[in-house]
């Protein structure tokens, strides 16, 4: 399935592999940037994470960071951040991570959950929302003008 990238146009995720596909569709146009994931738990975050991802070349295990807040990875295209920030309680707590650090040797970073980073995240070049719908979930990019 081919979903095309349309800034602002509300998809239809009926399947799994639909945010999947949605995912490698993303990779075709952003290898770099920040890119801010919001939806709610077990909305498939992730998994166009892991779709997007694919796309850029990795082939190994992509998880989700919710335990272990941050995966690094690295792919053909790009050193890919991908953090999630849902066990986040203050945003000071990204200082202790050594958030800058993290972000100075990334080309292309997820955030899931940035409304818990608040000030302390770099603004974002594209966001993604998605959601659960009464067809699966629902999916609306929103690209940053520059």
């Amino acid at each position: 399935m081919g979903i095309a990238l349309s800034a602002s146009e509300l998809i239809e995720l009926a399947t799994e592999q639909d945010t999947l596909d949605w995912g490698a569709t993303l990779a075709g146009e952003i290898t770099k940037g920040i890119v801010y994931l919001y939806g709610e738990l077990g909305a498939g975050k992730t998994t166009l994470v892991r779709g997007w991802l694919r796309q850029l070349g990795m082939t190994g295990f992509v998880k989700s960071p919710t335990y272990t807040l941050a995966e690094t990875y690295e792919t053909k295209e790009a050193d890919v951040l991908h953090l999630d920030l849902y066990r986040i309680k203050d945003p000071h707590e990204l200082e202790f991570i050594g958030i800058t650090d993290l972000l100075a040797d990334a080309d292309l970073v997820f955030f899931e959950w940035p409304e818990k980073g608040r000030d302390y995240l770099p603004t974002a070049d594209a966001i993604i929302r998605l959601d659960f719908s009464n067809t699966g979930r629902t999916g609306l990019f929103t690209q940053n003008a520059k």
